[in-house]
């Protein structure tokens, strides 16, 4: 298969912006077993700006953009080091590629993307992509990896994108405020009901990150992809994902 993993900055660092290194060395680990396996396999990798400020010692996320950049070039250079070291341990090579949004809403350019993930995948490398914070403005954002994520399964023709948060999945309510609620493990449709309850008036699951993927999910099965949501504080259930097993929430590709 071909596969898009999509790591979020809170399975990446600590809740001091710092590397969470036992957590980052497993996922690197249990990535490798899986492209020893023939899959092929893209990272969708936030956590740049985080990791800029654990490494500025800024204390808190900035607010305003040069700042923000400035903490995304220094953060970035530290996650591709630590990639690339704990990759190399695994005898697997791997590319930097840093987006904008005018980058895919470019058609030569996303042709440019395209050619070159492909010729990445020919040649056995393994893809680690972010947005590129350091140049990225207002008006040309992309916004979250989710939706990153999402653009890049259906540009390199994906069979499945599995995004990594420290949630479980998608829930019938918010699980924080509502004891009812319940754990969705597949869905077939996103209906106009599922869509309330995540976005709807007064709703925390959507300032709380699950409308993106909301957002990633409709993206993708319509392309004919299939997409899980998965609670990352353990990358082995990478294993069960791409075992088909049931873990977290699968969306099913349209036509499935």
């Amino acid at each position: 298969m071909r596969i898009v993993v999509k790591v979020g900055t809170s399975t990446l660092a600590h809740a001091t912006g710092l590397l969470n290194i036992r957590r980052v060395e497993k996922l690197c680990a249990v990535m490798s077993d899986l492209k020893n396996a023939g899959h092929e396999l893209v990272l969708v990798s936030s956590g740049a700006i985080g990791m800029g400020v654990g490494k500025l010692s800024l204390g808190s996320r900035p607010t305003d953009i040069p700042t923000k950049q400035a903490a995304a070039a220094v953060g970035q250079c530290e996650l591709m080091y630590t990639y690339d070291k704990l990759f190399a341990e695994h005898n697997h090579t791997v590319a930097q590629v840093l987006l904008t949004g005018a980058d895919l809403q470019n058609e030569g350019r996303r042709a440019n993307f395209h050619n070159t993930m492909y010729r990445l995948l020919e040649l056995g490398v393994l893809p680690i992509i972010n947005e590129n914070d350091t140049v990225a403005t207002d008006e040309i954002v992309i916004g979250d990896n989710d939706t990153l994520g999402a653009i890049v399964a259906t540009n390199v023709q994906a069979d499945l994108l599995i995004l990594l948060s420290d949630i479980d999945g998608l829930y019938t309510a918010d699980p924080h405020t509502d004891p009812t609620a319940t754990l969705l493990p597949t869905v077939e449709r996103i209906t106009p009901e599922i869509e309330a309850a995540v976005g709807g008036a007064g709703s925390t699951l959507g300032t709380g990150g699950m409308q993106t993927k909301l957002t990633a999910a409709k993206m993708v099965t319509a392309a004919g992809i299939d997409m899980v949501i998965a609670n990352g504080e353990d990358p082995d259930v990478l294993y069960d994902i791409v075992a088909g097993d049931k873990v977290g929430t699968r969306f099913l590709a349209e036509g499935k």
